[in-house]
């Protein structure tokens, strides 16, 4: 067995981290940090981690509320993934938001940890409704590279693969990744770091799916989209509300992992 060489892995970010769409709140949430985690115990025997991801989380949010405990968790690994949540925003600032992901960058860099990012897809090809976004996405994406290099942090580059924007990847709300989306994006993590057994296969496409919708099927989809998910985060929004409100991180403190076969 190769031995990847991580003692402490801690996860930081918002609801993608945390899980959403990979679970539920009654069963409990994997997502991809867990995969993450679980393929990385296979070659790190004895590997504790900690996942301190809360959903709703700004970028500033994530920088204010998880830097500190993650540093004092002392991890030799570390995922640091947020602005998202950033991109919605009426007032979105790429060069702000870029500025938390580079303090924690630094942050744990400094520490002597082993950092790894990801950029984002662009959200108008998962829906059309969400054009706007698409501009600020590429520029979001092109600060992270940035800020990435000015710190030796690794990227997983997830933005430009057509796959990624194929539905069966993302959960019935399109914000969130599906069970298959997180198994994807911890693979590209794994790739990114040359983890034993990894390789560029989350890349791939998947084999055609023949209950692909068109015409007026998809615009029906895309109104149901706008009354079940669309509809209830702009009422959030309007009241100064998060789906995080009141909630803590899933798994705190550094804990030992169970591989999953």
């Amino acid at each position: 067995m190769v031995d990847s060489g991580y003692a402490r892995y801690v996860a930081l970010g918002d609801s993608q981290t945390e899980g959403l769409g990979d679970g539920d709140d009654v069963r409990g949430l994997r997502g991809w940090a867990d995969r993450l985690a679980e393929q990385l115990v296979r070659s790190s025997p004895g590997l504790l981690y900690a996942n301190l991801a809360v959903r709703g989380r700004l970028a500033g949010q994530v920088r204010a509320q998880q830097l500190a405990p993650a540093l004092a968790l002392e991890p030799d690994l570390a995922t640091v993934v947020a602005g998202v949540n950033d991109l919605l925003r009426p007032r979105f600032d790429a060069d702000e938001v870029a500025g938390h992901l580079e303090t924690m960058f630094a942050a744990l860099t400094g520490r002597g940890a082993r950092v790894v990012t990801l950029t984002f897809p662009d959200a108008s090809r998962i829906t059309p409704l969400a054009r706007p976004v698409g501009p600020r996405v590429v520029a979001l994406n092109a600060r992270i590279r940035q800020a990435a290099a000015r710190h030796g942090v690794l990227v997983a580059e997830t933005a430009d693969h057509p796959v990624v924007t194929d539905p069966r990847l993302w959960s019935p709300d399109r914000l969130h990744a599906s069970p298959l989306g997180h198994a994807r994006i911890a693979a590209a993590v794994a790739h990114a770091l040359a983890l034993p057994g990894s390789d560029d296969t989350w890349t791939r496409a998947l084999p055609a799916d023949p209950r692909a919708v068109s015409g007026l099927r998809a615009v029906g989809g895309e109104l149901r989209w706008l009354g079940s998910f669309l509809g209830p985060w702009l009422v959030r929004r309007v009241r100064g509300r998060s789906s995080g409100d009141g909630r803590r991180a899933k798994r705190p403190q550094l804990l030992p992992v169970v591989a999953v076969d």
